[in-house]
């Protein structure tokens, strides 16, 4: 027999709500007081019941907790091998290798890790059938799971030209090894890019959506889920929804093609907000991003370590930024509930609403020759550049707050000689098909101008 816990409660209707409200403001306007309205247009209540619940929308993450991944860039052969098992050893499941070419040994990469528990995921600069063949055997021989996610089209929107291959094109490469790898996950999506450079959620979602569509259209077999690679901000429960409407759209389109195809999705914070300035509060920007990813139902979560942007890796910050996702996962118990959001009012109507306008803008997308079309077109840039822009207008007018930076600054904080990276845009000249989509940081011109007065 099912008890209500609050069956001894009359209900309350949204109704009611709002009147004993209106008259607590006092003659305040209701609708000028309490909602407010997102950069998608969302129009935010300042309450959610059971009369804004359409309905219980069908999620299912499919994920048995969420894997913590640690990103390596393998330069050093031997360092990145000590790397890697270190921070298996200190509570990552997975390793992310980043790969610039084809002469790194990637048998003696892999030779000492323990393939059989955790689970690698590459970043390849470079597509070789060659190269992915020779991982493979060693994923069979030794039952790895692996995520080449290979991306050509990213590779476009990003750097302005498409891989080098020695087939006709990318597709030809990717409709390749895809007849020739059959137990690992081969195509991703960087969804980050379009987050990362300004894109609101609505074009986050449509843009990755019709990106994906793209390989479906082109590529034949599908055998493993295809990777989204996507970065959250702060903004806590649009966050939550952004990731669940992934899932509900991808289902949406995929089973027209692939009826049993699904996505996984591996996500880091965004590095849109973070600063170097006042850099101890990016670890409370990463922590909350990260629990939005993990009750928005991500399959893997990569920290950002608090000094990405300014130092090289280092042993401390990958531990900082792993340890916030062990306290999350064992000692908040992050993982034990499967998919909580679920019947939330709030949530629930955050993604439906998410869910359609991404779907009504990738309907456009389609409508008007595809993401392909409109990438090589400019269109795709412009539109993010636009969002970017307003977005940029409300953190210089100090409307978007980042602590440290643009609202109560700590003008004793110097930074000019602690910076081992670079961490504003780079300007790299060269010969590109189409003007690639840019990363940018709300705070750069704002850190600019202050290391310039130091």
């Amino acid at each position: 027999m099912k008890h209500s816990l609050f069956s001894e409660f009359d209900p309350i209707s949204s109704k009611q709500w709002k009147q004993k409200i209106q008259f607590e403001l006092k003659g305040e306007d209701y609708n000028d007081a309490l909602i407010w309205n997102s950069t998608e247009n969302i129009k935010v209540k300042p309450f959610y019941n059971q009369d804004d619940l359409q309905e219980n929308l069908p999620v299912n993450p499919n994920a048995n907790g969420f894997k913590i991944c640690q990103n390596i860039f393998v330069f050093d052969l031997e360092k990145s091998i000590e790397r890697a098992l270190e921070s298996i050893e200190r509570g990552a499941d997975s390793i992310i290798f980043t790969i610039e070419d084809e002469t790194m040994d990637v048998a003696k990469l892999l030779e000492k890790l323990p393939l059989e528990t955790c689970e690698i995921y590459f970043n390849l600069n470079f597509i070789s059938v060659n190269y992915i063949s020779k991982i493979e055997t060693i994923a069979k021989s030794r039952n790895a799971k692996i995520y080449y996610n290979l991306d050509p089209i990213g590779q476009l929107a990003k750097e302005g030209n498409w891989f080098k291959t020695e087939e006709k094109d990318n597709f030809e490469t990717i409709n390749l090894l895809s007849k020739q790898v059959s137990n690992s996950s081969i195509i991703s999506i960087n969804s980050s890019l379009y987050q990362n450079a300004g894109a609101n959620r609505i074009q986050e979602l449509a843009y990755s959506l019709a990106h994906a569509n793209e390989y479906l259209n082109r590529i034949t077999t599908f055998n493993q889920p295809i990777v989204f690679k996507i970065s959250v901000g702060t903004n806590y429960f649009f966050e939550i929804a952004k990731l669940r409407a992934y899932r509900i759209l991808f289902n949406c389109i995929a089973k027209e093609y692939h009826p049993n195809l699904e996505c996984h999705l591996v996500v880091t914070p965004t590095k849109r907000n973070k600063t170097i300035y006042d850099y101890n509060i990016n670890m409370l920007r990463t922590t909350t991003e990260c629990m939005s990813a993990i009750i928005g139902g991500a399959n893997a979560i990569a920290n950002l370590p608090y000094d990405a942007l300014y130092h090289k890796d280092n042993e401390f910050g990958d531990r900082i930024a792993r340890n916030q996702l062990l306290i999350l996962k064992n000692e908040s118990y992050f993982d034990k509930v499967k998919n909580p959001a679920d019947g939330t009012y709030y949530i629930e109507s955050l993604t439906h609403q998410l869910a359609e306008k991404a779907l009504v803008l990738f309907k456009d997308i389609e409508a008007n020759g595809g993401f392909l079309k409109q990438l090589n077109e400019g269109i795709i840039k412009r539109k993010i550049q636009e969002s970017a822009d307003k977005e940029q207008e409300l953190f210089d007018s100090g409307k978007e707050v980042l602590l440290g930076t643009n609202k109560y600054p700590n003008k004793d904080d110097k930074m000019k000689h602690d910076l081992e990276l670079f961490p504003f845009v780079k300007v790299n000249p060269r010969k590109t098909l189409i003007t690639p989509i840019i990363e940018k940081r709300l705070a750069e011109k704002i850190e600019q101008d202050r290391l310039g007065k130091e």
